[in-house]
């Protein structure tokens, strides 16, 4: 039992400065609803590992050498800054005048690869050539157990631009450094010698548990995300979180 209450007090923790509407929640839930299954894990681990190597950094001391470099906290500031305001502007061009396009996803990445190889194994014994890429430059079509999946311009994200978006979004945050390098370190080292790193991993854990749930939990939202609409306003949203925590930023808060 003296075991389990370090463990659940740092999770506890964890849940409660994790879970918000935030850059990397937001970005998360877009690529949980756009994406494929691999660049959605691929995001979720660099959400994770990010969080654990940083609170483990602050329980190791790292956050006390931050706050006596607070310069470098200011460099990371106005560079967070610059590139919220620039993905808010972005995303509330896509509100404004978003797609035609209604996307349609399949419930698993393996119905895909099932459905593309039967189209091949139909088009080469029927003499049919395989659809050509050129359909246009503002949609991509492919076929999907005997339908079309179309997915509108700027709404699915490759692995590399995924990878390196969300490492952004992570570590050109200040704020970051100072939950978790900084408080949850502090916090940690409060459970003395004995528990604090059974409190890190309940830590690590609670990130670990958000992070996964939102990304592959985010994926049962896709039949709503069918509807242009729904895409409307979710990227007035995204623009509105950016852009706010982008001001924020500049002005110091």
């Amino acid at each position: 039992m003296t075991t389990l209450l370090p463990l659940l007090s740092g999770l506890g923790t964890g849940l409660a400065l994790i879970v918000a509407i935030g850059v990397q929640n937001t970005y998360l839930l877009r690529l949980a609803v756009s994406s494929g299954m691999r660049v959605v894990a691929a995001a979720v681990v660099v959400c994770a590992v990010s969080d654990a190597v940083l609170i483990v950094a602050g329980v190791l001391g790292v956050g006390a050498v931050v706050e006596r470099f607070p310069v470098a906290l200011v460099v990371v500031r106005f560079v967070g800054a610059a590139f919220l305001v620039t993905y808010g502007v972005l995303a509330a061009r896509r509100a404004l005048r978003p797609s035609t396009d209604a996307m349609r996803v399949a419930d698993e990445a393996a119905d895909d690869a099932r459905a593309a190889t039967r189209v091949a194994d139909h088009a080469a014994d029927d003499g049919v050539p395989e659809p050509a890429a050129g359909g246009g430059p503002d949609r991509t079509a492919t076929v999907v157990a005997g339908r079309t999946r179309t997915v509108p311009p700027g709404q699915a994200a490759t692995m590399r631009t995924a990878v390196a978006t969300m490492l952004v979004f992570t570590w050109a945050n200040p704020h970051v450094y100072l939950d978790t390098l900084v408080f949850l370190g502090s916090v940690a080292n409060q459970q003395g010698p004995d528990d604090r790193w059974l409190w890190t991993v309940g830590a690590v854990a609670a990130s670990c548990l958000w992070f996964g749930a939102l990304g592959f939990g985010g994926r049962l939202l896709r039949p709503l995300f069918a509807k242009p609409l729904t895409w409307r306003v979710f990227d007035g949203v995204v623009a509105v979180v950016m852009l706010g925590f982008g001001v924020l930023l500049v002005v110091g808060a």
